[in-house]
């Protein structure tokens, strides 16, 4: 590459929801690559901006970021009016940012911000428009987390007809007018990773290794409990498109004919075998067996509903303000 060429200016958003303890290691960390230096290709680049996107946590995070704001140039504080949720608060960031490229971490440093370095020599080597972490080791934070989230991308990857799907997480490097581009239209209800893959066509990955959460032991949940997690899988279930509906309809097709071998089979029993049929049970199971499913059919369907008249409604997917909000003062 030629030496005299402008460096790569990466701008790095970190959504912060309990920061307070890890985010000043995490910028001292940063600091050494917001000077101008080279990746491991070879390429040259600078850390131009750090956007702390303030979600509105329940610590004192704010207070860090006020500090670290003061104390850094390359802090850029971003305050959202409540906790919206680490997607749209990545979203917010991405809008506000200015780089040629935009990096996302978390704010716990269970990512290497030095890979960001290997991250854009991927970019650069494959023109690729996102690159994802590939994390040669398994994330800290226990088998059933872990099983559960292999699991749930293999669903969505399936859903969205793309393999690559499969390997998405938090650690990725977008082209700036893409990120721009999708913090400008992507709309109240969307998963961000869908939304990535609705308009970005070279997709890749960089092989990484995590490291343990700060001030974390390896079976904390990074501030996800299981019923968070849950609700994280469903959203991203009526993103990625059509896909359960026509699982829906598939099932509805196999609830018919399972009805109909079962009535055919309990009339040939009657005629054939003079079977008694016990009309009561064989009712109560057919009633609940159907009418489970119905019940999961219409559920599903108003989900989709409720995502639409979101949308449709205008509802925000974030709102910045110039001001940090506060957690509550506990009596």
């Amino acid at each position: 590459m030629n030496a005299h060429q402008a460096p790569y200016r990466i701008s790095l958003v970190i959504p912060v929801y309990r920061g307070e303890k890890t985010l000043p290691m995490l910028i001292q960390e940063l600091t050494p690559l917001t000077s101008v230096g080279t990746t491991p290709a070879g390429n040259r680049f600078v850390i131009s901006e750090v956007l702390l996107v303030h979600d509105g946590g329940p610590d004192r995070s704010d207070l860090v970021i006020e500090s670290l704001s003061v104390e850094h140039s390359f802090v850029r504080p971003v305050w959202l009016s409540r906790n919206y949720g680490q997607h749209p608060a990545t979203l917010a960031g991405m809008a506000s940012a200015t780089g040629d490229w935009v990096a996302t971490i978390d704010e716990d440093s269970q990512q290497d911000p030095v890979d960001i370095g290997r991250l854009l020599d991927s970019a650069l080597d494959a023109s690729l428009q996102l690159v994802y972490a590939r994390s040669t080791n398994p994330p800290p934070h226990g088998w059933l987390r872990n099983f559960l989230s292999r699991t749930a991308k293999f669903v969505a990857s399936k859903l969205l007809g793309d393999g690559e799907f499969g390997y998405v997480n938090s650690f990725r490097l977008v082209d700036g007018e893409i990120a721009r581009t999708l913090a400008a239209y992507c709309g109240n209800g969307v998963y961000l990773d869908v939304a990535l893959f609705w308009i970005a066509g070279r997709v890749g990955h960089c092989s990484v290794r995590l490291r343990n959460e700060l001030n974390r032991g390896t079976d904390h949940l990074s501030g996800y409990s299981y019923i968070k997690l849950l609700s994280h899988f469903w959203h991203l279930l009526l993103t990625t498109g059509t896909g359960p509906l026509r699982l829906i309809t598939l099932a509805g097709l196999g609830s018919m004919v399972l009805a109909i071998a079962i009535a055919t089979y309990a009339l040939y029993s009657k005629f054939s075998n003079q079977v008694p049929i016990q009309g009561w049970t064989s009712l109560i199971v057919v009633i609940a067996f159907f009418g489970g499913g119905i019940l999961t059919a219409l559920g599903v369907m108003a989900e989709y509903l409720a995502v639409t008249m979101g949308i449709a409604m205008g509802k925000p997917l974030y709102v910045i303000g110039t001001k940090p909000t506060r957690p509550a003062v506990r009596r």
